[in-house]
């Protein structure tokens, strides 16, 4: 009987191990724009974002744990204004030329509950890697209602400086403060 009894419980074990599994999710590029804003002269705020993006998320919300890898074309920059588009892509700013990608890559993710509430990780701009903390600001996760497939969606941010990545040109009179918000979703594998 005792024997059994730890039968049951190994097999208990085992098939809860199985159900705790990472979880690969695809960066949905349709619904994924990461946005910039900064103080431009102090005279406004000015908002842009970048339009195409990939990469790939894994959750193991059991274990609590998660790795997040994205990459950002930065090419696809969007200011709402053409000239301005180009002009940002120069050498004294994003320099698209000879950094078209820019890539996330955590270190670390932190869960509260089953929700992961920050990412730790390497952000490289301009081939300059810096740590940066993205703060979630929002996390769900259920099947998307249309695809019919598993899907999370988060909203993240951070705040970098653009002079620690050599895109300092005009600070600090247009800011040096450059606020991230990452709106993001992504489907299961």
């Amino acid at each position: 009987m005792k024997n059994k009894i730890i039968s049951i419980a190994l097999a208990t074990l085992v098939s809860g191990a199985a159900l705790a599994a990472p979880e690969t999710y695809v960066i949905d590029s349709t619904h994924t724009f990461p946005r910039f804003s900064y103080n431009h002269f102090g005279l406004s705020t000015q908002l842009s974002r970048f339009n195409q993006t990939t990469g790939t998320i894994t959750l193991d919300r059991a274990a609590k744990t998660g790795a997040v890898d994205v990459v950002i074309d930065m090419t696809s920059v969007d200011t709402g204004y053409e000239t301005f588009n180009g002009h940002i892509q120069a050498t004294d700013f994003l320099d698209t030329a000879n950094h078209p990608k820019a890539t996330f890559k955590s270190t670390k993710v932190t869960f509260e509950g089953d929700a992961p509430v920050t990412i730790e990780g390497d952000l490289t701009i301009k081939g300059v890697t810096k740590p940066v903390t993205l703060t979630v600001t929002h996390f769900v996760a259920k099947p998307h209602p249309m695809l019919q497939k598993d899907a999370i969606g988060a909203n993240a941010s951070a705040v970098i400086s653009r002079t620690a990545f050599n895109a300092g040109k005009y600070a600090p009179n247009v800011g040096d403060e450059v606020s991230l918000n990452i709106s993001l979703e992504a489907i299961r594998q």
